[in-house]
């Protein structure tokens, strides 16, 4: 089994900048598809960004693309989520997802999920 833990989240105001990570905890021999989506209030949970097991290939939402970052960290299996420009939109829960053969924009790409991590930001 694997466990996926958040952290990073906050309070911030628009226009500003936040980093949120994701580490990877149990079965972690494999190296592992990553990605992030978003659950605002009463709205279904929304893709954000996802990247390769290498890291060299990446894809983003329309509504973060320019503003927000993907990237891997140097232990293996953890993630960053680099926000910049945030806007009140921006305002979610944001959960890490990891999968051993896929990755890309649907939910049900991903096996494994976190608890998620609260963002929001003051307009």
């Amino acid at each position: 089994q694997v466990q996926l833990v958040e952290s990073g989240g906050g309070l911030v105001q628009a226009g500003g900048s936040l980093r949120l990570s994701c580490a990877a905890s149990g079965r972690t021999s494999s190296t592992y598809y990553m990605g992030w989506f978003r659950q605002a209030p009463g709205k279904e949970r929304e893709f954000v960004a996802a990247i390769s097991k290498s890291g060299s290939f990446t894809v983003y939402a329309d509504s973060v693309k320019g503003r927000f970052t993907i990237s891997r960290g140097n232990a293996k299996n953890t993630m960053y989520l680099q926000m910049n420009s945030l806007k009140h939109e921006d305002t979610a829960v944001y959960y890490c997802a990891a999968d051993d053969n896929n990755y890309g924009a649907s939910r049900l790409l991903y096996d494994y999920w976190g608890q998620g991590t609260q963002v929001t930001v003051s307009s």
